[in-house]
C-alpha cells in the first residue's frame, strides 16, 4: 500500500476526524493494536473497486477451472443459443 498511513487503535477514538480525512483522500489507514496490524480502513469507493476486482478474478478463475475440466473429460462445447433453447424447452413448457 503505497500511501498507507499507520495509526494506533486509540486514534480511532481520539483523532477520528484526522483519520476520516485521510480515508476520504483515498489514503488507506492501517490500524495497529499493540504495535501489530489489526485492520485497514479504506475509502468506500476504493472498497467497491476492490470488491469488483475480486469478483472478476473469482469468475475468471472459475471459468479457467471449468475449461480445464472440460478438456480433461473430453467434453464438447456447444453454442449458448442451443443450451438456452434446451433449457427453455425443458422448463418453460411446464
Amino acid at each position: 500500500m503505497q500511501n498507507a498511513k499507520v495509526r494506533p487503535v486509540r486514534d480511532l477514538r481520539n483523532r477520528y476526524t484526522e483519520i476520516e480525512a485521510l480515508v476520504e483522500n483515498h489514503d488507506p489507514v492501517i490500524i495497529t493494536k499493540n504495535g501489530r496490524g489489526a485492520a485497514v480502513l479504506i475509502n468506500i469507493d476504493d472498497y467497491a473497486e476492490v470488491e469488483e476486482y475480486l469478483h472478476i478474478k473469482y469468475v475468471k478463475t472459475k471459468l479457467e477451472e471449468a475449461e480445464a475440466e472440460a478438456k480433461r473429460n473430453g467434453a464438447k462445447w456447444t453454442n449458448s443459443k442451443k443450451v438456452l433453447k434446451k433449457l427453455r424447452d425443458k422448463y418453460c413448457g411446464l
